[in-house]
């Protein structure tokens, strides 16, 4: 049965039109900051977005809701583009900064190496996909010199993108009687669990923690020490588990034990799903431990944190245990959250600075990523589980009689065979395609980079975009061949899909185009 590009149209049209609006909130922060030259970028970005999105809206606005396979190449497709027409502040911005048509009033600043990276079209939307997808990684060489409006746009990307744009899209522009499609919108981002009855007001609720959690990191930065105009990107792109920061050596850059140590908590909650917060909120603080996801992140970032402080320590790279200890948990937890901080350099490029194992293990970190319904993207640590699990009970099933009837425990959930399989076999599908895709893009990086780098940090880097995470061993950079960032930019879409609407939205265009024929 084929897809319905009416309704994909439709509903992409949607999400274009709440992107749009982004770029016109923008424009209040760039005011604010004096930066008026930056202001035409926007205005120019949201009014072509808008229009493309209002277009496509208004000429499908008859189609019907959205089954599970148009919502999951409305997902594919919106993701994509959004990436794409995402990277036009960054390119408009850049060019206004190299024309310098305006006014000396409009403040435009004189160009410099970091900024005049985004004039290329490829490295604005390198740098738009990796903050939509949470991921982090940066074209920028040097933060601290890029306009404010574009430190802003990089956070407010990256805190919209980690709760989802599908999520802001039925948050502001529901349409009336579609609850039904508006959910399956809603589980095409990788998320199920509903707080209330209605998905709106799920959508709504999620909002609100997300935002409470937001002034509650930024406040947390602010008594650790941190300038206010830092603490409000790193308290956005930090909940959000993103990690873009303003400053060339992230969270190192401040050289202050404390704000390393705040930066973890903000990281493990962004890591922790949004019905498991409701809960904590309303007093329930048994979900801490009584969660299987969120009991899994703890022990997972304290085991592994462990782990890697012991692998440090023997390599007595760190003058003290306790600076060893620090080191450990603030990389260990950003690996695994998804976030993307840094604290210390892991790779120079072609040197080594970690060694082999400290750097394989954080690259596990990231392979197993903190819970499902939470900011996190890359492959979500129920899967994990699930497959650890599953296959323990298939085989075990060798050992049962074959009228025996049996049943699989996850968490809280008691599954009948045929759920059992049916989740064991998605999620093992979910893994395979996620090492395919990995693999393809080492492959290609391999090709194209200098073999001075090590394996080591070309897996990492590839896994870093993949898993949506952003730590880097000194090979992403505005240097790359253009080969190796359109593949990173390729991994990270697919990172933050978890694959399959990506796999649903290719075999779709082979379907429609007649390029094989059904049995």
């Amino acid at each position: 049965m084929k897809v319905n590009t009416n309704t994909v149209g439709r509903d992409v049209g949607r999400i274009f039109q709440a992107i749009s609006l982004m770029m016109v909130a923008s424009v209040v922060v760039a005011g604010i900051n004096r930066e008026f030259y930056a202001i035409p970028a926007f205005l120019l970005s949201a009014a072509l977005l808008a229009g493309i999105g209002t277009g496509l809206a208004r000429w499908y606005r008859w189609a019907g809701p959205p089954e599970k396979r148009e919502a999951m190449v409305t997902a594919a497709t919106a993701w994509a583009l959004v990436g794409v027409f995402g990277g036009l502040p960054f390119f408009l911005i850049a060019w206004t900064i190299q024309i310098d048509p305006f006014p000396a009033w409009t403040n435009t600043p004189p160009m410099d190496a970091t900024t005049a990276v985004f004039l290329h079209p490829l490295d604005a939307v390198f740098e738009s996909m990796s903050g939509f997808t949470g991921t982090g990684l940066t074209m920028a060489a040097v933060e601290e010199k890029l306009p404010r409006s574009l430190h802003w746009w990089r956070s407010f990307i990256e805190w919209v993108g980690g709760v989802g744009v599908i999520v802001l899209t039925v948050a502001i522009l529901r349409r009336g009687g579609s609850s039904s499609g508006s959910y399956t919108l809603y589980e095409s981002e990788a998320r199920s669990e509903k707080i209330h009855p209605s998905i709106v007001t799920t959508v709504q609720e999620i909002w609100k923690i997300f935002v409470g959690l937001t002034l509650g990191s930024i406040g947390l930065f602010l008594l650790a020490g941190m300038p206010l105009w830092d603490a409000i990107n790193h308290g956005m792109t930090g909940i959000a588990t993103g990690g873009f920061s303003v400053h060339a050596e992230s969270i190192g850059h401040y050289g202050s034990p404390l704000i390393e140590y705040a930066t973890v908590p903000i990281m493990v909650a962004g890591s922790i799903a949004f019905p498991i917060h409701y809960l904590i909120f309303k007093g329930e603080i048994r979900n801490f431990y009584a969660d299987l996801q969120t009991r899994w992140v703890l022990i997972w970032f304290s085991v592994g944190s462990l782990a890697l402080t012991g692998i440090l320590f023997a390599n007595g790279q760190y003058a003290t245990l306790e600076e060893t200890f620090r080191t450990a948990l603030f990389q260990f937890v950003s690996a695994t959250s998804n976030t993307g901080f840094g604290s210390t350099t892991i790779g120079g490029g072609t040197e080594s600075v970690w060694s082999a194992g400290a750097t394989l293990l954080t690259c596990v970190g990231m392979l197993t990523g903190g819970a499902a319904g939470s900011t996190v993207s890359g492959l979500k640590l129920i899967r994990v589980i699930t497959i650890v699990k599953g296959t323990a009970w298939q085989i075990q099933d060798i050992f049962y009689p074959q009228t025996a009837i049996r049943y699989l425990t996850i968490g809280n959930r008691r599954l009948s065979e045929e759920q059992a399989q049916r989740e064991f076999t998605e999620a093992t599908v979910v893994f395979v395609l996620w090492i395919t895709f990995l693999a393809i893009g080492v492959a290609v990086l391999l090709r194209v980079l200098s073999p001075a780098h090590p394996l080591e940090y070309v897996i990492f880097d590839v896994m870093s975009a993949q898993s949506n995470v952003g730590l880097d061993s000194g090979i992403t950079g505005p240097t790359m061949p253009e080969p190796a960032k359109a593949m990173l930019i390729v991994n990270m879409w697919v990172g933050r899909l978890e694959i399959i609407p990506i796999a649903v939205l290719l075999g779709s265009v082979v379907q429609r185009l007649n390029l094989y024929r059904s049995g």
